[in-house]
């Protein structure tokens, strides 16, 4: 058998491309439930709060924009905002259950019907959920609005923790756009992560406006998200390229979020500690996601399965940065890893640069599979 470029990606039709959409957007999300513990473990619970909230401060206004360009999703108004967290992966579909409400251009309300956050934290105690749901979000919220808006604020109508215990929705928002309002300026993180190669890399179809079929024609589909919100976005309705470049940005928020996470890190306890933590972050979104990728695409076990769940895992695309190549001979299976954008980043610690250093990570990668 001769040797095969794995190319896992290229045979899924638009209903597998969209369920691989919501599996990189719910691993995005992992990447902080996986950084986070170390931080507070190793420097308490303070530090994981400051490290958090810079965490997301320094990646979100970057990808937020990124993925409106991509999708055509123009204007600054609130709806735009709303569109915008729907491929967000601090609000992954599902596992965080957000309901739109648009009143104008410049209000609207959103609210969590389910929020998979509060229901992992809130056995932890109220400490815990009021730094989540208080300290965290209050800024965190108005740098994603305010890379739509900078006169945008978004303000809680309650939040948890929840009085009584059983209070629905989990949570209730406003945004207002006010033109008196004094503009947020970009947060300090997010103008050093919005510095990095990632986040200058090309967006697909940013040249023409439109993304065409792998082979130039055209295909069936949407190709953008220009036209009114969708409380219940059905991601199939999709061109198949489209959910590939949706893919991909989103793989990259992930990047930017790890990156982001790692500097606030650093900043603060050394670039020992971001490396390790660094490690320890991916070893546990690698395995959890892995694990994921096998059940929800059926692939079963052994070789061709380990090569599938590396081509389609999160942490080693998109290929336009981090340039990972999978081939299959028989039952040998060999990764490499070209020379990449995501090795030449001058100033953060990228996932690639902590493979090339060590594999644990990728361990937890294989055993998730197998």
């Amino acid at each position: 058998m001769p040797v095969a470029t794995v190319n896992a990606l290229d045979h899924l039709d638009r209903t597998q491309l969209a369920a691989l959409v919501l599996e990189h957007l719910l691993a995005g999300h992992l990447i902080d439930r996986s950084a986070m513990p170390q931080v507070m473990a190793r420097f308490g619970n303070d530090a994981m709060r400051d490290v958090a909230i810079d965490e997301w401060m320094g990646a979100s206004p970057v990808y937020t924009r990124r993925m409106q360009r991509l999708l055509r999703m123009e204007g600054d108004d609130v709806e735009t905002m709303f569109k915008n967290l729907q491929f967000d992966i601090g609000s992954p579909p599902q596992y965080m259950d957000f309901r739109f409400a648009v009143h104008d251009r410049d209000h609207g309300e959103f609210w969590l019907a389910s929020c998979g956050a509060l229901l992992d934290v809130e056995p932890m105690g109220d400490e815990l959920v009021t730094m989540m749901c208080h300290a965290i979000e209050d800024p965190t919220f108005d740098a994603t609005a305010c890379a739509v808006n900078p006169k945008a604020r978004v303000r809680p109508i309650h939040r948890p923790p929840r009085q009584p215990a059983d209070r629905h929705p989990h949570c209730h928002w406003t945004v207002t756009i006010d033109e008196a309002h004094e503009p947020l300026g970009e947060p300090a993180p997010a103008r050093r992560i919005g510095a990095t190669k990632a986040a200058a890399l090309p967006i697909a179809g940013s040249a023409s406006g439109v993304i065409a079929g792998a082979d130039g024609r055209d295909e069936p589909g949407r190709r953008d998200y220009a036209g009114p919100l969708e409380q219940d976005l059905d991601l199939t309705q999709f061109s198949g390229s489209v959910l590939r470049a949706v893919s991909d940005e989103v793989c990259l928020q992930g990047h930017l979020l790890a990156m982001s996470a790692l500097a606030a890190v650093e900043d603060r306890f050394g670039a020992e500690a971001a490396k390790e933590i660094g490690h320890q972050q991916l070893i546990g979104v690698g395995g959890v996601v892995a694990e994921r990728l096998c059940r929800g695409f059926g692939l079963g076990g052994g070789p061709e399965a380990i090569a599938a769940v590396l081509d389609l895992h999160p942490a080693l695309r998109p290929r336009s940065y981090a340039a990972f190549r999978v081939e299959l001979d028989g039952e040998q299976l060999t990764l490499h890893l070209d020379p990449c954008t995501a090795l030449d980043e001058e100033r953060e610690l990228t996932w690639p640069m902590l493979v090339c250093e060590d594999h644990r990570s990728l361990d937890a990668i294989v055993h998730g599979v197998d």
